[in-house]
């Protein structure tokens, strides 16, 4: 007995065996895709795990070298550095981070030197440098837009002097892109990249990377320049006029719960698009799998495969080395 067109078309016969599931595979994944976070403190000879985040950790200088090599090893062909700065050193002008001598701009120095063909890609906000906890200076109570640019546009030329082949500013002030990219072409470096956090959301799902560099606001929240999770024409809208201004790639941030915002965003734009696969996602899968009630290598490899299949063509995640050795087989 036949119904329609079976048992002529059978689905099943492109799901039979690994062989032919790889080969009609419509997306896939490997090293290369990901961008790999890594968080740097001073000292030395010394790592600490963060506690929110499983078998994630802050290095000091000369350690965070060897996780570097590592990273290289498995085939991930870029970094993104984060900077723990000391309370001492935070004020509300993030003076710090126009420091030449600074952490950032000393790691910044110590990967491009070690290793020439990663691709160092640095944070650019003020919340780290921040007496405040905020991504811009503080006026009355209020995050002020265009003084802040003004010291986020002066923090990616310093980037720049020290080796960054790409900055990754993640303010979401306005107008920072075109300002950035004007700063940094004054400067001499007009083949110095920009990734925009173009679509970063006002998210409880960055909880655990507060904790890893000490960097909660001080006051209040972040949502008058973050992105209110219920807007995604907005997403689009951020993103276009970031790649009008001069961005070479655009974010989304978070990454689970943002997957259409990702396609939507791909859908208007010409230039690559990356996603955040966040701390909060990272720590529950990690949770999760500790307890025993999900498969911890099933589950990060579905996740990755699933913001590849929403459009994304680049993933920063804190699964980068894991995922990068279970492609490698190894």
């Amino acid at each position: 007995m036949t119904h329609g067109q079976f048992p002529y078309i059978r689905g099943r016969r492109l799901r039979a065996s690994a062989a032919v599931r790889r080969m009609v595979a419509e997306h896939d994944l490997k090293p290369a895709d990901f961008i790999a976070p890594v968080f740097v403190m001073e000292g030395e000879d010394e790592k600490i795990e963060i506690p929110s985040m499983p078998d994630y950790y802050r290095h000091t200088l000369d350690l965070l070298l060897e996780e570097v090599k590592e990273l290289k090893e498995a085939g991930i062909q870029s970094v993104l550095i984060f900077a723990k700065v000391p309370e001492e050193k935070k004020d509300n002008k993030g003076s710090e981070a126009l420091n030449p001598g600074g952490l950032m701009q000393r790691a910044v120095r110590a990967v491009r030197d070690a290793f020439p063909g990663m691709l160092v890609m640095t944070d650019i906000a003020m919340d780290p440098y921040s007496s405040y906890g905020h991504d811009g200076i503080v006026e009355d109570g209020e995050i002020v837009n265009d003084e802040s640019v003004e010291v986020l546009a002066k923090m990616a030329v310093s980037h720049a002097e020290a080796g960054a082949g790409m900055v990754a500013p993640s303010d979401m002030m306005d107008g920072r892109i075109g300002a950035m990219r004007e700063a940094l072409d004054e400067a001499g470096f007009e083949h110095t990249g920009i990734m925009a956090y173009s679509a970063k959301y006002a998210s409880a799902y960055y909880g655990p990377f507060r904790d890893a560099l000490d960097s909660a606001p001080g006051f209040g929240d972040k949502k008058t320049y973050q992105m209110d999770p219920s807007n995604v024409r907005e997403a689009v809208k951020e993103a276009t006029l970031d790649e009008q201004e001069g961005a070479d790639i655009v974010m989304v941030k978070p990454g689970m719960p943002y997957l259409d915002v990702v396609r939507a965003v791909k859908e208007q734009v010409s230039v690559p698009v990356s996603v955040y696969n966040v701390s909060g996602e990272y720590a529950m899968l990690k949770a999760a799998a500790e307890k025993g009630w999900l498969d911890e290598e099933e589950v990060m490899m579905e996740a990755l495969i699933g913001f590849k299949r929403a459009g994304a063509d680049l993933i920063a995640t804190y699964f980068a080395k894991d995922a990068s050795k279970v492609l490698n087989g190894s």
